[in-house]
């Protein structure tokens, strides 16, 4: 009819056939990021303000922590007695300690409040607090 044989014919359907598939696979993929970008936007913060609070939060969350493990005891070993100081950013926060013997063990909890206690601390605790606070176990 066109003057074309049967094999001209399929690489002529190609030629037009695959370019289009492309683009239409481009397009499908186009619309899918862009409802995907949609959806990010609607759950991210709206504003600076937004943003405040969220660093506000994670401020306050207790999120410094460092264990120190001792022997409390001179006849007592494996270390079994610990000092754990959780704390927030401004150093707010608990030291909670397990005294270890052998028939008994006793167990402390002292509040923190920017970084110190009204509660005298010991020295262990006053490691992990420090430890708590820098980030740097010794």
């Amino acid at each position: 009819m066109f003057g074309i044989n049967a094999g001209e014919g399929l690489v002529l359907l190609v030629l037009v056939l695959l370019p289009l598939a492309v683009i239409v696979g481009a397009v499908v993929a186009i619309v899918r990021l862009r409802a995907r970008v949609q959806h990010l936007e609607r759950q991210r913060p709206v504003g600076a303000g937004d943003l405040e609070a969220l660093r506000a939060d994670i401020g306050q969350a207790l999120r410094h922590v460092a264990v120190v493990r001792y022997d409390a005891f001179g006849d007592m070993g494996g270390r079994l007695s610990f000092s754990a100081a959780i704390v927030d950013d401004r150093g707010d926060g608990v030291v909670l300690s397990s005294i270890h013997a052998r028939g008994e063990s006793r167990t402390y909890a002292k509040g923190i409040t920017e970084g110190g206690s009204d509660a005298t601390l010991t020295p262990e605790e006053q490691q992990a607090l420090s430890a708590a606070r820098t980030g740097k176990q010794r």
